[in-house]
């Protein structure tokens, strides 16, 4: 059972998510896979899902088979690729609910094609080439025996390989990109002259989506931009923030000048001022780092978060403002209306978006905004 916060929320605007899907499917000739790992970025995995398969997703992409038949679950039939599992691991619900497989090893290919043969089934896998990223995924001098292993399963009835894929480092343009893209271009060469015949050739993260073109093959990858977090933060492609952290204040009181705040005392007041208090804390996903930089909204001013971050509540030095018990604390949105960004947090704390809108915990409940009536 899930034990919500009565004083917080988090609102996920999934008119924002269906735009930026738009956004991705506008800007490339290429399906777009929609990923929706670690429960869409804590948006909602299926909700998301949903969303994004309207918008202009056509494919759907996890971290776990967990997660795709959690998807499958919630009634979702599109294509979802499922990128990382051991070799000792039991894909046998993954594969009869038509979940696509990642491999990167001889090991791993054994494994699901075992599987397969047990069931009765077809496994459709994405083999992965490491081109550089050097985490999961099979070195040049792997690769050969690998698409070799490969496209002696095909010709039994078990394995058939869809797709051939990688990562890239990041999605800016540069040398290191470049040669990514010739990598891949040779591992692509090698599974072909190894007789395998893959329809789908994926490499493009959200920058890369948006900005290298080269990378785009069959199909992009857009992750954290979905969520509205520019994956270039040097340059705005309009995408739209998708989850706005809302909080109510539950105490406000008076102190003097010389005040110290929260464990430590980092934070000394230098006036007479009033603090406030958020019923929110890292036990819901707040950077701890960040204290001593950031910033909330009420009502539509920025204040200071006063001394360290605790584990379920932070204060915020209002000044002489005269804010209220039930009063509505903006921690993060899209900064439409002048509020800090995830991408804000993100830097107060010295950390990636992708840490702040995942960490945000299952205290924090979310409730769905529809604006547009085709969301």
């Amino acid at each position: 059972m899930r034990i919500a916060s009565p004083h917080a929320h988090a609102v996920v605007h999934l008119d924002a998510v269906a735009h930026n899907t738009a956004l991705f499917a506008a800007a490339t000739n290429a399906a777009v896979l929609a990923v929706v790992k670690a429960d869409g970025f804590g948006h909602g995995a299926v909700r998301v899902a949903e969303t994004a398969l309207r918008s202009g997703a056509t494919w759907l992409g996890v971290t776990t088979c967990a997660e795709a038949l959690q998807l499958r679950a919630g009634g979702i039939d599109a294509p979802i690729l499922s990128w990382m599992h051991s070799p000792l691991e039991d894909v046998e619900a993954a594969l009869l609910a038509g979940v696509d497989l990642s491999v990167s090893s001889r090991e791993h290919l054994r494994a699901v094609a075992a599987t397969a043969a047990r069931l009765g089934r077809t496994a459709e896998v994405h083999l992965k080439a490491d081109t550089g990223l050097h985490r999961n995924g099979a070195r040049p001098e792997e690769w050969r025996e690998l698409v070799r292993l490969a496209r002696e399963l095909e010709t039994g009835e078990h394995v058939r390989v869809r797709g051939v894929w990688s990562h890239l480092v990041s999605g800016a343009a540069g040398d290191a990109n470049r040669r990514q893209v010739e990598l891949f271009d040779e591992a692509v060469g090698v599974a072909r002259a190894a007789g395998l015949r893959p329809r789908i050739r994926h490499l493009a993260n959200s920058a890369a989506a948006l900005g290298a073109p080269e990378t785009h093959y069959e199909l992009v990858r857009p992750g954290i931009g979905l969520y509205g977090v520019e994956p270039d933060p040097l340059r705005s492609r309009g995408l739209r923030g998708a989850m706005t952290l809302r909080a109510r204040l539950i105490l406000v009181k008076r102190v003097p000048a010389g005040s110290g705040v929260s464990y430590g005392h980092e934070y000394v007041t230098d006036r007479d001022t009033t603090l406030a208090l958020v019923p929110l804390g890292y036990a819901d996903g707040l950077p701890w780092a960040a204290a001593g930089q950031a910033e909330v909204s009420i009502a539509g001013r920025r204040y200071p978060v006063a001394g360290r971050i605790a584990m379920d509540q932070f204060v915020v030095d209002v000044g002489d403002a005269e804010p209220r018990i039930g009063d509505e604390v903006v921690v993060f949105g899209p900064g439409t209306g002048g509020e800090p960004t995830v991408a804000d947090w993100a830097g107060w704390a010295n950390t990636v978006p992708h840490e702040v809108i995942t960490g945000i915990g299952p205290r924090v409940a979310r409730h769905y905004e529809r604006e547009s009536a085709h969301v």
